[in-house]
């Protein structure tokens, strides 16, 4: 079934490195709506801020969108601006905080359908953890349940500076069809709307299964999307 562009990032979303993030935004419409969910806690304005310096030089305009509770999945004009959205982007933050406002809510499901009709979504961090099924724990290693928009994953941000012992007991504890993915700061991993994978960026992009490293264009991400009729 064809899709949209799914792009993962490790971190450190809109740095001076990741211009991939405004191409993406470019290439989709010039319009990108900002999902600010896991840093609700953290003063969201400033990473709506910061995409607001990073993306509108280049002409890209930056959407703001208020889903900071779950109750917020639930409003109509929420779900509505998600499901017709062309570009998405969820940053980072607390993966639990945002998996507990995603997780079985239309809001969610509007982000399916729309990377469904051949949206771009971006998702940073936290956004790359929860997106997976089984989710990282980032407090010891361990795995945990995900939203699973892509089946089989398990993302791993901040490659470049987290903890080794946490990462070895990450990819000692995934199943055998799990991959695990680590995704270095200010870099991405691309999924093209025909399945094949890239890395992008300044950093690099490790997959890993059953302990042994899968290259990237031998992969393949399965995407649990809904039906969009033409």
């Amino acid at each position: 079934m064809a899709s949209g562009t799914l792009i993962l990032v490790g971190g450190q979303e809109f740095h001076p490195d990741a211009t991939f993030e405004v191409h993406a935004a470019q290439e989709a419409g010039g319009t990108v709506l900002i999902v600010a969910t896991a840093a609700a806690f953290e003063r969201p304005e400033r990473a709506v801020a910061t995409a607001r310096r990073a993306f509108e030089p280049y002409g890209v305009e930056v959407r703001e969108l208020p889903l900071y509770e779950r109750r917020d999945a639930f409003e109509q004009s929420i779900v509505a601006q998600l499901r017709h959205a062309r570009c998405t982007y969820i940053v980072g933050g607390s993966p639990f905080h945002l998996r507990a406002v995603l997780r079985a809510t239309p809001a969610f499901d509007a982000v399916a359908e729309a990377v469904a009709g051949g949206a771009t979504l971006l998702a940073s961090s936290a956004g790359a953890m929860v997106l997976g099924d089984p989710m990282v724990d980032p407090r010891g290693g361990a795995l945990t349940v995900g939203l699973g928009l892509i089946e089989r994953l398990s993302v791993i941000p901040h490659a470049n500076t987290w903890p080794s012992d946490l990462r070895q007991r990450t990819v000692r504890l995934a199943p055998p069809d799990v991959v695990v993915a680590e995704i270095d700061e200010a870099t991405g991993l691309l999924c093209d709307p025909l399945g094949s994978l890239r890395a992008v960026g300044r950093g690099s992009v490790r997959l890993t299964q059953r302990g042994h490293e899968v290259p990237l264009d031998r992969a393949r991400l399965t995407l649990r999307l809904p039906t969009v009729s033409s």
